[in-house]
């Protein structure tokens, strides 16, 4: 059994790769109990955010498991292979290190990822799936994403989505504080890009989200109107700014609405954001003249303008992540050796046992304690040395590499 991570990111797959595997968040202990029936599968736990799916197991190989990733989300395994990584043991480990300290991120440094897997560990835990090994790289991945942030600036001069949307925004309109803005959704995307399009001082804000309580409390924040989703197709044509990010797995805005919407709009321009896998909004709306829709992909560019002065962030980060790297292989490699540790204290614990036992009916029938000492020491002594011994006259001298071990264990010089 093995440590190994795999899935696939914003690196290897495009937005329409990614949704197709995205579990959610309602099924995942479902899932991942499922995936426990593999029967390689000795611990697992799952990690699906709107830029990665990965599966971090502990199992004999990977591939059943990543069959199974196929076939749950019925989609077929040669289809996802050219976009799909498998990354065995201290490349797992690297790989989980750099995902919980931001460096694997769209947007490199961002802090919401580290939360997305402290959450995808408490879904594991509450599974059941969660075993020694996965529960220690989890905190000890939390722990070196602790050390990056508090010894480099990998967290400064970070350019979110939010932040890039709203820059887009502005280069479709020439000022931002005469349009107005539905945020569809009311999670910690939406409630970012309110922050930063608030900011912008907009004549008007609006919150719309399937449960109505969520959206009052987040539109209260920023003094915006609360929506219910159903209210949308009679509201849509009000707003000239859309940012979506929902739960939903399929489009809540389809392109039929969106052509009711820009006829009723007499075709002056609607600005929308996508921020959600699945997609909210569906993709042929982008082919739309008078909508300018840009996907989670698109505001990468915008995005990454600001990578190059965290480069050396990055930089100082990566050393302490190999550092940290070591550190847990040499863990697992210890761990490795706890049952062979326990078994060789089994066996000399039922060597004393026995030793102390005939000593006790040694001096219940009145024998001299001296001689019954003497017997007791020697009696451990050749029960202790018997197998090295054993094994070292097997080797008629000519095992070197026994010899050598021999001598290690027991710190002796060996002679020529």
């Amino acid at each position: 059994m093995q440590l190994f991570t795999l899935g696939l990111n914003h690196n290897t797959a495009p937005l329409a790769i990614r949704e197709r595997v995205v579990f959610q968040a309602e099924r995942l202990k479902s899932a991942l109990a499922e995936l426990m029936l593999r029967e390689p599968v000795g611990e697992a736990a799952i990690l699906s955010t709107c830029n990665r799916t990965e599966l971090y197991c502990v199992l004999g190989e990977p591939q059943a498991a990543l069959d199974w990733l196929a076939g749950y989300h019925q989609v077929q395994t040669q289809e996802l292979k050219p976009y799909l990584y498998t990354f065995p043991q201290g490349e797992a480990v690297r790989h989980a290190f750099r995902v919980a300290s931001g460096l694997d991120s769209m947007v490199v440094g961002e802090p919401q990822i580290l939360g997305q897997l402290k959450e995808a560990v408490r879904t594991a835990e509450s599974a059941g799936t969660l075993g020694t090994l996965l529960n220690k790289l989890f905190q000890r991945s939390f722990a070196v994403a602790k050390e990056v942030r508090t010894n480099t600036g990998i967290g400064e001069n970070v350019v979110s989505m939010a932040a890039a949307a709203v820059k887009l925004a502005a280069r479709i309109f020439p000022s931002l504080s005469e349009q107005k803005v539905l945020l569809i959704g009311a999670g910690e995307m939406i409630e970012l890009a309110a922050t930063h399009f608030a900011a912008q001082q907009p004549r008007g804000m609006a919150v719309a989200n399937r449960t109505l309580d969520r959206a009052e409390a987040l539109a209260h924040r920023f003094n915006a109107e609360s929506l219910e989703l159903r209210d949308l197709p009679e509201r849509l044509a009000e707003f000239d700014i859309v940012i979506s990010c929902t739960a939903s797995s399929l489009p809540i805005i389809g392109k039929g609405t969106m052509e009711r919407i820009v006829r009723a709009r007499r075709h002056q321009p609607v600005f929308m954001v996508d921020l959600a896998v699945p997609r909210d909004i569906e993709a042929e709306v982008a082919t739309m003249d008078d909508v300018f829709l840009y996907t989670i992909d698109d505001l990468a560019a915008t995005v990454r303008e600001g990578i190059d002065a965290r480069q050396s962030a990055v930089a100082q980060a990566e050393v302490i992540i190999d550092s940290q790297v070591g550190s847990f292989l040499r863990w697992m490699k210890t761990r490795e050796m706890v049952p062979l540790i326990r078994q060789l204290r089994e066996s000399a614990e039922e060597s004393r046992l026995r030793e102390v036992e005939r000593a006790a009916r040694m001096l219940a029938r009145g024998d001299d304690p001296k001689a019954v000492l003497e017997a007791l020491s020697h009696g451990l002594t050749n029960k202790l040395m018997h197998a090295p011994t054993e094994a070292l006259n097997r080797g008629d001298g000519g095992d070197d590499s026994l010899k050598a071990a021999v001598a290690r264990l027991y710190h002796l010089r060996t002679r020529d």
